[in-house]
């Protein structure tokens, strides 16, 4: 999820208007004095979110930097939900599809880049690969086999390893590859990236419209997790953020009901990142789905405000990135990872995965081991130790 940066003046105001109007219980419970608070809360969030639409991935300008300025260079490998935008540069927009399209982007990372960070050039920047992360070029493929011929030969390359993305609400096309390039180069990950992006309309105000996105794009993702289980990969791990949690919950529970729940031995860790479920939601899929083999794991922090925006939205009913439970949670086969004490770099607390540059080496770290994750408190204490 995108968020434009707020004034200081207007984060202020939402800190006391939030607080005022928004109490939440240790179990992520909110209690809201009356839909006319909600509705000046809503207001005021709005007005302070001043959306960027999405950019351009692509440019004819890409100023060329040597080799000692460029931190890191990553393909991309993209199955997605989205219709061809007008704009060839944008590659993707918010439409929706009826068929899976396939591409590959190629990503450059400046050496200027801090763990954490996106440097994303503005509408008026030239694309400076010294300065900002840059995708050089996109490759498409027409046809499910090419695609498969070409992450093929990458996973035989890289260890036979692949994590799949699926990135959260209000997310253009090309926040979703730069956001995966930043998980991928800040954690040290050395296998196969797919992005699963379903069609966000990458705006603050299109959360119905994403919800029903992603909706559409559950079937397409368990084509792309099905059609990875087929190639050369032998472990499959998911790393899903905020909505997109939703949609991966979704899709694991059609391939529980289909018999084939963890693809056929080849799944790893799944990771929920800062999940925009509804709690009762996520319990029905959890039957449904059944008690993990290796139990999924839950980042969640308490003071995520997009959360709670997002509670209001749906009645004021607890989502999961905020619900501390983890004795009910574990029940189902959860590993909860309360990331609350834990700083992150956007006003909204909503990226801590990725933007917590220790936590993103140790989720790196996890990604190249097959032990489970540590406890919470370990996992606290060892962010502390590495910044």
């Amino acid at each position: 999820m995108r968020w434009q940066r707020l004034t200081s003046a207007t984060f202020t105001l939402w800190g006391r208007v939030s607080r005022q109007f928004v109490s939440v219980s240790p179990t992520g419970r909110f209690a809201v004095p009356s839909p006319k608070y909600a509705v000046a809360l809503l207001s005021l969030f709005l007005a302070g979110c001043i959306n960027q639409p999405a950019q351009e991935l692509l440019t004819s300008a890409v100023v060329a930097a040597p080799v000692t300025q460029i931190a890191g260079a990553h393909a991309i490998f993209i199955t997605t939900t989205r219709g061809a935008a007008e704009d060839q540069k944008q590659v993707f927009a918010g439409d929706r599809s009826a068929t899976l399209n396939y591409a590959m982007a190629n990503v450059t990372v400046p050496l200027v880049h801090k763990s954490g960070q996106i440097e994303q050039r503005g509408r008026r920047d030239s694309a400076d690969q010294a300065k900002f992360f840059t995708a050089t070029n996109v490759t498409a493929y027409d046809t499910q086999p090419k695609f498969m011929q070409a992450i093929n030969a990458d996973i035989a390359a890289r260890g036979e390893r692949v994590m799949v993305f699926v990135h959260g609400y209000n997310t253009g096309f090309d926040s979703a590859v730069y956001r995966v390039t930043q998980v991928v180069h800040d954690s040290g990950y050395t296998g196969t990236p797919v992005l699963f992006s379903w069609a966000s309309g990458g705006t603050t105000s299109g959360y119905v419209y994403d919800r029903e996105s992603a909706s559409v794009a559950r079937d397409q993702l368990e084509v792309t997790l099905r059609m990875l289980a087929q190639s050369g990969a032998r472990r499959i791990d998911i790393i899903a953020h905020s909505m997109g949690t939703w949609v991966t919950m979704e899709t694991l529970r059609q391939l529980a009901i289909t018999g084939d729940r963890d693809l056929g031995g080849k799944l790893g860790d799944v990771v929920l990142a800062s999940p925009d479920i509804d709690v009762d939601v996520f319990k029905s899929q959890m039957r449904r789905y059944g008690k993990p083999t290796k139990p999924f794991v839950l980042l969640l922090s308490a003071d995520d405000r997009a959360l709670k925006l997002s509670g209001l939205l749906a009645g004021a009913g607890p989502r999961l990135g905020g619900y501390r439970d983890a004795a009910d949670l574990a029940r189902y086969g959860v590993q909860v990872i309360d990331l609350s004490t834990e700083t992150g770099s956007d006003p909204f607390n909503h990226n801590k995965f990725a933007d917590n540059p220790a936590l993103i080496r140790l989720l790196g770290q996890r990604l190249r081991e097959d032990d489970g994750f540590a406890t919470d408190r370990d996992i606290t204490d060892r962010i502390k130790l590495l910044q």
